[in-house]
């Protein structure tokens, strides 16, 4: 019997993306899943795109916000609904392998590894493949992520029953990886999977394209969530910003 499952997506404003994201995880060999879409009070048919898959699907669940609370605390309110042992990440423009969710638990499982992601590839936001992977490490601890920022949460896995119950921190953007350095700070090391998973999308408007922003947001993580001395924040952000330029040239 497989273990169920439990995919996180927010979604606002998603109405181009979201069909494909959703049809990468209804073909995915491992059948065991819910998908648990929190709609956050977008302005556009988001809602009416995500119905159309959740009348056929009861697999599909979507959540619909009445305000609009950001990335965070929509994630989070799935989290608080969510059923299954293990709990994945996908964004609402961005898509997972056929055979993503199988390939990643059997590997989790026949090696006790409750925390893991894997490497992805990048395409444009047309859908055109731009011939880059970015590889992930075989381990990261607390402080290797504190200057390697690889994780990409469209491919992580987390186990529930050794990790235990989690929520995103409340902040508007790097929250992702302020939940992997809280999980980390448990005792966990998150572990790489060479094998490439998932297709992260550049949209234009998202908050990791800005790249000033997002360098900006992972130093208030340092300093505001992680609490690390200004001149350990200077050093780990050395690491994070040539990881962060080498995972692009490369």
């Amino acid at each position: 019997m497989e273990d169920l499952v439990s995919i996180i997506m927010p979604s606002y404003n998603s109405s181009r993306f979201i069909g494909e994201s959703i049809s990468s995880v209804l073909k995915q060999s491992y059948t065991n899943w819910e998908l648990l879409i929190v709609d956050d009070c977008s302005q556009d048919d988001s809602i009416e795109v995500v119905n159309r898959y959740v009348e056929k699907d009861c697999r599909v669940k979507l959540i619909s916000l009445t305000c609009n609370v950001g990335a965070a605390k929509a994630r989070n309110v799935a989290l608080e609904t969510a059923k299954g042992r293990f709990i994945a990440f996908l964004d609402s423009d961005d898509i997972w392998r056929d055979d993503k969710l199988e390939y990643q638990v059997s590997y989790m499982l026949e090696r006790n590894i409750p925390f893991s992601f894997s490497s992805y590839d990048i395409m444009k936001e047309d859908g055109v493949k731009l011939n880059k992977i970015v590889k992930v490490p075989f381990k990261l601890s607390y402080s290797h992520y504190l200057r390697n920022t690889i994780i990409g949460c469209l491919t992580v896995v987390i186990d529930r029953n050794v990790v235990g119950d989690f929520r995103m921190p409340i902040i508007r953007s790097s929250h992702d990886m302020a939940l992997w350095l809280l999980i980390m700070k448990r005792g966990f090391e998150a572990y790489g999977i060479e094998e490439c998973l998932a297709t992260y999308r550049i949209v234009a408007t998202s908050n990791t394209s800005k790249k000033w922003k997002a360098a900006k947001d992972v130093w208030k993580v340092y300093r505001n969530i992680e609490h690390l001395s200004i001149f350990y924040s200077m050093y780990c952000f050395c690491g994070y910003a040539f990881n962060a330029i080498y995972k692009r040239v490369i």
